[in-house]
């Protein structure tokens, strides 16, 4: 069996040395001065490398070059990189995370803290690779048939979504909330509202599929996703990319004519659009936003208002329905509204456990 190995790349030999004593005990330590040499590097042995510590500043090809690299292969997934550096900005900062980057120390930095961090990102890029392997090999076996898909798919995305809860620090009862308010909701749209043409199979398929509706945030670096704080400008604009990071997941996966893979991806990307076109990441508005991702939408909003998370409390029941009524919470569809008070009874029943 081959050793795990860390890949060093800083133009300094003074900071490759730094690091490399911190880890030269647990791992195969390897070093480049370049961008070129990291890439080679990097190909050589990515079956074995854990993680890479990464300096911008470099002669012959700088620290983007190699982050370029890595998305182009696709190893964005399967391998961490952690920016080390002392000379960062917003803008530096923030190209960075869009390029995929786990995390940024800034030195000096004191390797306890390096070690630590380093650890929990290696341990989590291992869990989530080989859950990603896990999705899809089960998912590519589950789309032979529309029997199949439907007997075994229920298992398969309650695990996936309580994947993301997991990793989220929530209580795990998020998605399942989410599911019954769908249920509850699409029941009074289809009673009132008939003109959105959607059967049984569809109320089915979109209760089904909003149980993956965070499924993107998978993709996003612990140092945002649990930070306890409000988020900065640049932080949000990462933390909004996992409405494109879940499409793009699920599209691996596109079946032609197949509904519920549709409202999978629609409630993916779209579960953030609002009604004003003021939402993300397509700023679509009115109708235009496909009715699984409205609806979805206002009960993810509602969830998340009475629950509590790491960066706020919980709100009561009536300040929350207040809230999204008043519009505080961006603007909702006039008919997912009047099916919203229609549904609060209900809803209120579903928090309490006692529906």
């Amino acid at each position: 069996m081959q050793s795990e190995k860390i890949l060093i790349v800083d133009d300094e030999k003074m900071n490759r040395a730094l690091l490399k004593h911190i880890f030269n005990e647990q791992y195969e330590v390897l070093e480049a001065a370049n961008g070129e040499e990291a890439n080679a590097l990097i190909d050589e042995h990515i079956d074995d490398l854990q993680v890479v510590f990464l300096d911008l500043m470099m002669p012959v090809m700088d620290g983007f070059g190699v982050l370029k690299h890595i998305s182009d292969c696709y190893y964005t997934n399967r391998l961490p990189v952690i920016l080390i550096t002392g000379e960062a900005t917003d803008e530096s900062d923030e190209k960075a995370y869009d390029y995929g980057v786990s995390d940024i120390i800034y030195k000096p930095f004191a390797p306890r803290v390096v070690m630590r961090r380093t650890r929990n990102i290696i341990d989590l890029y291992k869990s989530r690779y080989e859950m990603e392997q896990t999705l899809e090999e089960r998912t590519q076996k589950l789309v032979d048939s529309e029997r199949k898909l439907r007997t075994n798919n229920e298992f398969l995305i309650n695990a996936l979504s309580s994947v993301v809860e997991f990793r989220s620090l929530e209580s795990g009862e998020h998605i399942q909330r989410v599911k019954k308010f769908t249920k509850v909701l699409l029941k009074y749209l289809v009673q009132y509202y008939p003109e959105y043409n959607l059967t049984d199979d569809d109320v089915d398929a979109i209760v089904r599929a909003s149980a993956l509706h965070d499924i993107g945030k998978i993709a996003i670096p612990d140092s945002i996703l649990l930070k306890p704080g409000k988020l900065t400008p640049a932080e949000y604009e990462v933390m909004k990319t996992h409405a494109i990071y879940g499409a793009e997941l699920l599209e691996r996966f596109k079946q032609d004519e197949n509904k519920f893979y549709r409202y999978c991806y629609e409630i993916c990307r779209h579960h953030h659009e609002r009604y004003d076109g003021k939402g993300y990441p397509d700023r679509l508005s009115g109708e235009d936003i496909p009715i699984s991702a409205q609806v979805v939408s206002l009960v993810d909003v509602f969830d998340a208002l009475v629950s509590k998370r790491i960066y706020k409390e919980a709100y009561t029941h009536d300040y929350a329905f207040s809230m999204i009524m008043s519009g505080e919470c961006g603007e909702f569809s006039p008919k997912i509204l009047d099916c919203f008070e229609l549904a609060k009874a209900e809803f209120f029943a579903i928090i309490e456990g006692i529906e």
